[in-house]
């Protein structure tokens, strides 16, 4: 009960504090649009607005680490596995800049969703063969603008915590725009908030990594499906060192 009681407050404050954020966002995306093609600011705006959910919950605590600074020298196609709706939350606890490759329902919620449109992050319509064809146009779009983009290459979050196969999408884009790939690991997203749960499971440490990027050089003779199991293989190694024992 105390457990439902939390996660409903915890919801409320969210939605409230949703609405105060986004006209703050507005403002920033105002202010800085004509300036700032990439909108760099609204999403280190964007990524404290996330943080603060994850800050608020004394249960919850996340490492960052790895190698921040790599991620502000150029463009990455930038994957990672997905373990939780908390990923996305910890994803933005990097304060790097890139683009969401997400769900096109997600644009669809109240401030949150629409705060989406205002960055410029990419909608994915999963199932439809002209959704995904404008979501590679979009996606060729930002990176030639030197955006970096961020995907979860397992398509939907794992429900217990081991990797699922990657699908090609990320790997297709690294190698037609020439892109290096960034490497992201996510570890106890899962335990903290599972799969289709929005009950809390007491103190959890989560930890994000930037892992080393891997140059274009390094992945040109590879064919597509050797690239995602290459960039699979280094995650799920990653992933199982940050396993307790």
């Amino acid at each position: 009960m105390l457990n439902r009681l939390i996660a409903a407050a915890f919801l409320v404050f969210l939605g409230l504090t949703s609405a105060v954020f986004f006209t703050v966002a507005l403002l920033i995306w105002i202010l800085t649009v004509p300036v700032d093609r990439r909108l760099i600011l609204l999403h280190l705006f964007s990524s404290f607005w996330a943080s603060l959910y994850l800050w608020a919950m004394p249960a919850w605590c996340v490492q960052v680490g790895g190698r921040r600074r790599e991620a502000w020298r150029r463009n990455y196609v930038i994957v990672s596995n997905h373990q939780s709706q908390l990923d996305i939350l910890v994803a933005f606890r990097l304060f790097i800049p890139f683009k969401w490759v997400s769900k096109a329902e997600v644009f669809k919620l109240p401030f949150i969703g629409w705060n989406m449109w205002l960055n410029r992050y990419i909608r994915l319509k999963r199932g439809d063969k002209a959704g995904v064809a404008q979501m590679f146009a979009d996606c060729e779009r930002a990176l030639s603008r030197g955006n970096s983009i961020f995907i979860f290459p397992e398509g939907t979050r794992s429900k217990t915590g081991a990797m699922k196969p990657f699908r090609p999408g990320a790997f297709i884009l690294a190698k037609k725009m020439a892109v290096p790939i960034l490497p992201v690991v996510i570890s106890g997203t899962n335990a903290a908030l599972p799969k289709h749960s929005l009950n809390f499971h007491g103190r959890q440490q989560m930890v994000i990594r930037i892992l080393d990027p891997i140059p274009p050089e390094q992945f040109n003779d590879l064919s597509v499906e050797a690239l995602s199991d290459r960039v699979h293989a280094i995650i799920s190694d990653a992933l199982k060192k940050m396993a307790p024992a």
